[in-house]
């Protein structure tokens, strides 16, 4: 039986491609990959029926997202790049895997930046993969590929669903028994505006790496310094996230036992003046009900010793100037 790699996002694009190769008799491998960028939280999958495999390429995608050679959508997503990344590091797993060709789910005319016909042939080519790349969705409206060709699967049962409507596909959903899946979002928090202004802060004062880079998915985030930085929690689950995401050297905030308010990180070289206004920043957030003072407490991770410090909530437009 011929043996295909099915890229999977968790989206239902790629679901119905896999579901849809499979049921042509086809024995599919669902690969997912897993990047820096996606929202915190995996897709459910809806159930396939294929074995789903995973792959880390975050160093990789980090390395790319300096410099894409096809650039950057409205944001900071190299929309082009991370097709290319993802598809070369598939072909490096299709010896492994004894597969002949790759599925995607790709729908000609979906996305405008990365989903046009040429682009979608040079995303092929450039990853090495020209021709062996089954767009089963579109097929029809593209060119015969070498799955087609050899006769592993039949031109004419593939389709040509075009454009940004998702009628089709929840039709096709239906006809596969494909009954929950998500509903269509930016997964990819490379397209969101504040993310990507976080981000490029990072780049610019060189701190761009795996830790900062997960970091910048939770919280408030405060530019105090090119050498310091505080994240302040909005809720509880971020404040537990911030406290385990905190590295050694870390300055860690905590309001009161008594008194709702966040945890703070700050990441950094940080002056006495400029711990300060941490713990401003940090009360700013606290719930006081009407005390002018509040004690908040710091210490340097891992210690445990802890100092204490008596301030003013530093005013809404003061802390305004420092927010990214």
């Amino acid at each position: 039986m011929i043996k295909a790699i099915a890229l999977i996002s968790g989206g239902l694009d790629s679901s119905l491609a896999a579901k849809f190769i499979k049921e042509q008799g086809m024995e599919v491998i669902g690969l997912r990959f897993k990047i820096p960028f996606c929202l915190k939280g995996k897709r459910h999958l809806p159930d396939l029926g294929v074995e789903i495999k995973e792959a880390d390429i975050n160093n990789d995608f980090l390395d790319m997202l300096k410099n894409p050679r096809y650039g950057y959508g409205s944001n900071m997503n190299p929309c082009i790049d991370c097709k290319i990344l993802m598809l070369r590091k598939s072909r490096e797993l299709m010896e492994e895997y004894g597969a002949k060709f790759i599925v995607t789910g790709e729908v000609l005319g979906q996305r405008p930046m990365s989903q046009h016909k040429q682009v979608l042939l040079t995303i092929a080519k450039r990853a090495g993969l020209e021709g062996l790349v089954l767009r089963p969705l579109s097929a029809k409206l593209l060119p015969e590929t070498i799955p087609e060709k050899e006769g592993w699967i039949k031109r004419e049962k593939l389709l040509s669903f075009n454009g940004r409507s998702r009628r089709d596909q929840m039709e096709l959903a239906r006809t596969l028994g494909i009954q929950e899946y998500a509903q269509p979002a930016g997964g990819c928090l490379l397209t969101d505006h504040q993310f990507s202004k976080r981000l490029k802060d990072l780049i610019k004062y060189g701190k761009y790496d795996s830790g900062n880079v997960e970091l910048l998915k939770t919280g408030r985030h405060f530019r105090l310094s090119p050498e310091a930085k505080l994240v302040v929690g909005r809720n509880e689950r971020e404040n537990e996230e911030i406290e385990k995401l905190a590295q050694d050297g870390d300055l860690l905030f905590f309001p009161p036992a008594e008194i709702a308010g966040p945890t703070a990180l700050g990441r950094g070289k940080f002056s006495e003046e400029e711990i300060k206004l941490c713990v401003g920043i940090a009360a700013r957030y606290c719930d006081l009900e009407g005390a002018q003072m509040i004690d908040i407490s710091y210490r340097i991770f891992p210690n445990k010793e802890e100092h204490l410090l008596t301030v003013s909530p530093i005013p809404d437009g003061e802390s305004a100037k420092f927010r990214l």
